[in-house]
């Protein structure tokens, strides 16, 4: 493993560049608890865990005093259930400064959920409190709905009404329905480019959209927008420098999220989101950073981002963060025809392989010790495909699940990052899902800028082994710019990995269409996302048959 860097004590100096509620925790504690990693993410539990609602002598804002629209950074729905779906927004008049433009004081807001645009029938109605601690955001867990229907909602908060948005329940867990589409996005890195992906996207009819991980980028955005290369606009100075504080990563949310085609995706379909890696440093495995900081102060900053992550996203309170950990591995079913299961393969994996270079197989990816999901979430998805009904299994997660070679010949490198580098854990999800009885497995991937389709084999350096399901990869929505169709190592990847039926470089997403035959991806694209409106494509669409894994041209 890559060297973690020297331990030293978590004191005032080491969170001096954190937030006050950090620096409090270090005067709370005393400087002789921390001298192990362990005391330093018991101080974290302590100072980042989100308060009970409401804090002793917090004050009342009066929202007619809220001078301009606080609903800037749109709504958003996500995790449907059968009975319920979770609502999201954050208050924020102005976005691009600390805080969101408001005071250390509670606002009253009230939602509204229907069964029409106009809101002439009003199924579910309350007053919810949007408390400083979290950011002024906003999280509604709307229960009693009926299953298997679209609603719609909204909030208000003095005389400002947000606009609406549209959501769907889950089936019931009983139900047959004969179809599901959903989209797979991934990797929007703003300086890269537009968000013209996600205008296109929320155009299309889908059920539910599964966003892949690096939501955001924890890189320097300059006054341009980088690739956007603005002159309509100036972005303020505090976004052109890499987030480590809990400022830094609140403030990078409201830039994404101020994005007019990034709200018009969450308006319209529910989200179900996980993480990668940039929504907090680029590569990090568990505690040991990119750039091997100390761990305490890697946890600090991994805290501070899942903080954020949890305030800007429409997530349940079962996921909200207990200082640097959250359980974001969770399980989703469309009635008996999908069952969903989102990982998270950066919170607990095992350091990268080789210094995480690009490295042919050895010793270190295959020693069985390592793992790349953690040995309680690997548990959890095994159980629970052993118990699972329905037809399709779908696993949501972030790195490339199927061997890819970078090389012809026998040394060929691989990922270190990826599966690749975890290959006994890869082996052991395998010989699980084997041994679950699990038929139609479908893998969803981001991570990596490009489309693929995959072949899953038993065996990837036998082209005639056995095929155990299919690997999704969607590109990014930005992130690499504007890409090329057929990249300059288009031929050898095609070459060095037989199981590897499509590969794409442009940006777009994917669109999965399951029905009780088949699954069917279509990979759409656009041309340029460094200029923005782009027309959008169908670059290949393939099919896997259900209880006959491998993918077919269509």
């Amino acid at each position: 493993m890559a060297p973690a860097g020297r331990r030293r004590s978590l004191t005032q100096d080491t969170v001096s560049r954190h937030d006050p509620e950090l620096r409090a925790a270090a005067r709370h504690f005393g400087r002789r608890r921390f001298f192990t990693v362990t005391a330093a993410a018991a101080a974290l539990a302590f100072t980042t865990n989100l308060p009970a609602r409401g804090v002793a002598g917090a004050t009342e804002l009066d929202a007619a005093r809220i001078p301009t629209d606080p609903f800037m950074l749109g709504v958003a729905s996500g995790d449907p259930l059968p009975s319920s779906v979770l609502l999201w927004t954050r208050l924020a008049p102005a976005p691009y400064e600390p805080g969101g433009g408001l005071p250390g004081q509670y606002v009253a807001v009230e939602w509204e959920v229907a069964t029409d645009e106009r809101f002439a029938l009003i199924v579910r109605r309350g007053t919810a409190i949007a408390f400083p601690e979290y950011n002024h955001s906003l999280h509604i867990d709307v229960e009693g709905l009926e299953a298997g229907r679209v609603y719609y909602y909204r909030f208000r908060t003095g005389t400002w009404i947000s606009e609406t948005g549209r959501t769907r329940t889950a089936p019931a867990v009983t139900a047959a329905p004969s179809k599901l589409t959903y989209a797979a996005v991934a990797c929007q890195a703003y300086h890269d480019g537009y968000f013209t992906v996600h205008r296109h996207l929320a155009q299309d009819d889908v059920d539910v959209v599964f966003h892949l991980g690096d939501y955001l980028y924890e890189y320097a955005v300059n006054s341009v927008g980088g690739a956007r290369d603005y002159t309509d606009r100036k972005l303020p100075d505090l976004f052109n420098r890499e987030t480590r504080t809990l400022d830094d990563y609140r403030l990078r949310y409201a830039l994404y999220k101020s994005d007019p085609d990034l709200r018009a995706a969450h308006a319209t379909h529910p989200f179900v989101v996980t993480w990668d890696d940039h929504e907090t440093e680029n590569n990090y495995a568990g505690a040991i950073s990119e750039n091997n900081d100390p761990p305490q102060d890697f946890l600090l900053r991994r805290a501070a981002a899942y903080r954020a992550h949890w305030e800007n996203q429409p997530l349940r309170d079962a996921q909200l963060p207990n200082g640097p950990d959250s359980q974001l591995y969770r399980r989703l079913r469309w009635g008996t025809l999908a069952q969903f299961d989102v990982l998270d393969t950066r919170q607990y994996r095992s350091d990268q392989a080789y210094g995480d270079t690009l490295h042919a197989p050895g010793p270190e990816t295959d020693d069985p010790a390592r793992t790349l999901t953690g040995a309680a979430q690997e548990r959890w998805l095994l159980d629970g495909w052993r118990a699972s009904q329905p037809l399709w299994n779908v696993m949501a997660q972030q790195v490339c699940f199927s061997q890819r070679k970078f090389d012809l010949g026998a040394e060929a490198r691989t990922s270190m990052d990826a599966w690749d580098g975890y290959r006994a854990s890869r082996r052991r999800v395998l010989d699980g899902a084997e041994s679950a009885g699990v038929d139609n497995l479908v893998v969803m991937t981001g991570d990596v800028h490009v489309g693929y389709a995959f072949d899953i084999k038993d065996d990837f350096d036998d082209p005639a082994s056995r095929t155990l399901g299919t690997e999704i990869v969607a590109t990014s929505v930005a992130s690499g710019k504007d890409g090329a169709e057929k990249p300059g190592n288009w031929d050898t990847y095609l070459r060095a990995n037989p199981h590897l039926k499509f590969y794409n470089g442009r940006r777009g997403y994917v669109r999965v269409a399951l029905d009780r035959q088949k699954a069917r991806a279509d990979f759409r694209t656009v041309s340029a996302v460094t200029t923005p409106g782009a027309p959008v494509t169908t670059a290949a669409s393939f099919v896997t048959e259900a209880g006959d894994p491998g993918l077919k041209p269509v």
